[in-house]
């Protein structure tokens, strides 16, 4: 690597050289999908912007010396309502059940479509309640914590530096909860660990009831159960910051007595869809299902890369507004660049570089496009824009086609290009355009040792 791995770091607001714990076992954990809905286009940008980091950290220290956790919630207020709105027939845990697996599997078919790599590990909150509660006990038991009205709440002034993530005075802050707030709180801003459950609410055998977590403790559990009371890398939305990752920091560190949860906290900038905030009632709410597989969007399907594409043209801590005309620009680009196998090259240094200069993914696109479109005049450089372009998880993919389609196209090229030798350009252009018309697409070069005229030909999308 010829560049130092450079990271903004939100905690202190200023971009470093990253160095690891354990260069051995590079550790990062990034907020997942809560599963009671189709994940929309602003849920997409965090999982292609950490997936473009789990890649570069696995180039860096090597594919099994990364560790990427992303969490699914599965226990959730938004969960219960609606699985009591679509499975009314079912017991209430099958009903959660449903939801929850349909919404999941729904969720790993998009993002797989984005070109994003399955996470190291993917706990669910529903199989980490123990740890929960070994954490909320903790925190009772060293004065961070109390009980009251049956529920289990933070005492957000037990803790002197609370705040520092979002930089917040502790009087300006708001419950950042998911329930009304309440008398029993000895501060507004303190925040529900643990919560009852009615009869028609999922819940947990606890110390203090049968219950469930409040939304914030689930993510303590689970980092710390996969990646260590401290480790490397926390990433999310900027929508996050407060409360969620405030709140993950009080409870991880109070309960372990350690002076960070992580050592560097990023967080992707936020998404607007044509010029406006995504919302329902505004009718431009986006599902990244509807993008994939629908006509909703600009009249037509797109494809995941494309997607993936339009997001990574923006660097990850600008916002974004997502668009017809941005993903037409992708889809331009990516229709000039050459289909090409898995490389065991190196990518190019530019592209390197670019990277490691805190995901500057807007300087690494350009160079692959360039680099792009040196290969498509020299072959040699097709393994390193290959490898630069699965770096980014936009690799464009050779389109399978049986051996007798490709024996006849062959055959057609070298007819072509005997019409060239002879300098019969009409009839060469005739056999370009009606291989076109069948969705073959030409693309002419010189062998880089020889000098000699090749053509090369794929499907085209």
């Amino acid at each position: 690597m010829s560049a130092t791995l450079k990271l903004y770091n939100t905690l202190i607001r200023e971009k470093s050289a990253f160095q690891p714990i354990d260069a051995d076992n590079v550790r990062v954990y990034v907020c997942g999908p809560t599963v009671y809905d189709f994940a929309h286009i602003g849920n997409a940008r965090p999982v292609i912007v950490f997936d473009v980091l789990f890649r570069l950290l696995r180039h860096v220290y090597g594919d099994t010396h990364v560790t990427y956790a992303r969490n699914i919630t599965d226990v959730d207020d938004k969960i219960n309502a609606r699985a009591l709105r679509d499975f009314p027939h079912l017991a209430l845990n099958d009903a959660i059940h449903a939801v929850t697996e349909k919404t999941a599997k729904q969720f790993h078919e998009d993002v797989a479509a984005l070109g994003c790599l399955e996470p190291t590990v993917e706990p669910r909150a529903t199989d980490n309640i123990e740890q929960m509660i070994a954490i909320i006990e903790k925190l009772i038991g060293n004065g961070h914590a109390y009980v009251a009205e049956g529920e289990v709440l933070f005492d957000t002034k037990s803790m002197s530096d609370y705040g520092q993530l979002s930089k917040r005075p502790l009087d300006e802050q708001q419950a950042g909860i998911r329930i009304t707030v309440d008398a029993h709180k000895k501060n507004p801003g303190d925040f529900v660990l643990w919560k009852l459950s009615s009869d028609n609410e999922p819940g947990w055998e606890s110390p203090w009831g049968r219950g469930r977590p409040g939304w914030h403790i689930e993510c303590s559990a689970m980092s710390s159960r996969y990646l260590g009371e401290v480790f490397d890398i926390h990433g999310g939305g900027l929508d996050l910051i407060f409360p969620h990752h405030e709140n993950e920091i009080a409870q991880s560190r109070c309960a372990h007595g350690t002076e960070v949860m992580a050592n560097v906290w990023m967080h992707n900038g936020f998404v607007q869809v044509e010029g406006r905030k995504m919302s329902k009632s505004d009718g431009n709410f986006v599902t990244i299902h509807q993008l994939l597989s629908t006509d909703d969007f600009g009249g037509k399907q797109w494809p995941g890369d494309v997607l993936r594409l339009a997001m990574l043209m923006t660097h990850y801590r600008e916002p974004i507004d997502f668009s017809i005309k941005r993903l037409e620009e992708a889809e331009r680009l990516i229709a000039k660049w050459p289909a090409a196998d898995v490389s065991n090259a190196d990518p190019c240094p530019v592209v390197i570089d670019a990277l490691s200069d805190d995901l500057n993914t807007v300087a690494a696109v350009q160079r692959l496009h360039a680099l792009a479109q040196e290969a498509n005049v020299d072959a040699t450089l097709l393994p390193m824009f290959a490898a630069s372009a699965a770096l980014l998880g936009v690799l464009p993919k050779k389109t399978e086609v049986d051996e007798a389609l490709a024996g006849a196209v062959d055959a057609v090229v070298a007819m072509r290009l005997e019409m060239l030798k002879a300098k019969n350009f009409a009839e060469a252009d005739r056999i370009r355009d009606e291989l076109s018309a069948k969705g073959i697409q030409l693309k002419d070069g010189k062998d880089a040792a020889t000098g000699e005229r090749v053509t090369t030909w794929e499907v085209k999308r």
